[in-house]
């Protein structure tokens, strides 16, 4: 949300053959342990696009017992891949100087599950018995629910991310992440209606990447590297050879397995998550400023966060991004 420079302009039309750059240390986290969702990086790791940069990147993986995200701030990390944009409006209201350089994810893959065939559609989960939502999502996305979509409090019980309760009561309507628990519930036996809130006004972007605005002030050029070789991970990742991604991602986390990572990007290809709407056009990572306002004004509506908490101007920087950066790699990878 910030006007280019003209130094950043300039950098942004270097061509990138010839180009020689030192090589920059560069540590970028997760929000989880290594999977499919992480893939891009992962390929831009391992195919070396990384290094045409001019970076030495090491990837930092979170989990359950690794919160990265204060790492940011704290110096430890340079960028970090991120959940969506409620987090980042946390950020700005507390202070914290993280701002968005991209978006990977055009839709969050936040849904919600039922057995197939039991609720025609969206709005009919709204009269399920009971809806299983986590701690976390009881103070956002179950907030624009009930205010927006007909469900009551009076149907919330708490997740606990295990899928026996719902496996057990086919009635039962519970969260997920779209590209998991459906995975999950097919595993054991049971087949679902995915519903992404996403298709249903709920229009966050998702995994961010978020680094310092102080990296930003003195070093654009480092940042723009970074997400130019990131995006140029995904789109290798999604429509070329992904082989030496699985393998880095397996050895980073060894429960993965290729029979698991291809499911996991069927459903991301299923669902529609990253190579749509915006990013069409103005390439992978695309961000708009009138979109992230709209979600802005979605969570204040949905009692989520208060107006006039958030400056929207800290939030995110769009020049970095919807340069259609990457198109062409896509092209020549699928002929398109």
């Amino acid at each position: 949300m910030r006007t280019f420079t003209t130094a950043l302009a300039a950098i942004g039309g270097l061509c990138l053959a010839g180009a020689a750059w030192a090589q920059d240390k560069v540590v970028f986290g997760t929000n989880w342990l290594a999977q499919g969702g992480h893939g891009g990086y992962y390929q831009a790791l391992a195919d070396g696009t990384y290094e045409k940069y001019g970076l030495d990147v090491e990837i930092r993986p979170g989990g359950p017992q690794v919160n990265n995200r204060p790492m940011l701030p704290a110096g430890r990390l340079d960028f970090l891949m991120t959940g969506n944009l409620l987090l980042s409006f946390d950020n700005v209201r507390n202070g914290i100087p993280t701002t968005v350089v991209a978006a990977i994810y055009q839709k969050d893959p936040q849904a919600l599950i039922a057995h197939k065939g039991q609720y025609a559609s969206f709005d009919d989960l709204a009269s399920a018995p009971t809806v299983l939502i986590g701690k976390d999502g009881q103070f956002s996305f179950w907030q624009w629910l009930v205010k927006s979509k007909g469900f009551k409090d009076e149907q919330l019980r708490p997740y606990g991310f295990n899928l026996a309760q719902f496996l057990s009561d086919e009635t039962i309507v519970q969260q997920a992440y779209g590209t998991a628990e459906p995975i999950y519930a097919a595993e054991q036996g049971a087949q679902v209606d995915t519903f992404l809130l996403a298709d249903h006004g709920y229009n966050t972007y998702a995994s961010t990447i978020e680094t310092r605005q102080q990296l930003i002030d003195e070093n654009p050029d480092l940042v723009q590297r970074f997400v130019d070789a990131s995006i140029e991970g995904w789109y290798t990742y999604l429509y070329g050879d992904r082989s030496a991604a699985y393998e880095a991602i397996i050895a980073a986390n060894p429960e993965m397995t290729v029979e698991k990572l291809d499911k996991e990007m069927a459903q991301f290809e299923a669902l529609g998550i990253i190579d749509v709407g915006e990013a069409l056009e103005n390439g992978i990572g695309a961000m708009d400023e009138d979109r992230i306002k709209a979600f802005h004004d979605l969570a204040v509506a949905s009692g989520i966060i208060e107006e006039g908490a958030v400056d929207l101007s800290k939030v995110a920087d769009t020049r970095f991004v919807n340069k259609g950066h990457g198109l062409d790699i896509k092209a020549s990878l699928t002929g398109q």
